[in-house]
């Protein structure tokens, strides 16, 4: 769970391949890709294992 350095916590890409972007949850920076920041948004459930305490995140509501 703990966040390997420079590299998106989802797909483990670094910024040689990817734009990242840093933020801190619970104390701790991580760093999701510009792909996968959708799923941290909307679908955290899917970050379990990958993120210490994404099981208790709501995804955001949809405003259609």
């Amino acid at each position: 769970m703990n966040q390997k350095g420079g590299t998106c916590i989802h797909c483990g890409r670094d910024s040689s391949a990817t734009p990242l972007i840093a933020f801190e949850f619970r104390g701790q920076v991580s760093r999701i890709c510009s792909q996968h920041l959708p799923v941290l948004i909307h679908e955290p459930a899917r970050l379990v294992g990958q993120l210490a305490g994404a099981e208790g995140l709501e995804p955001a509501e949809h405003e259609d």
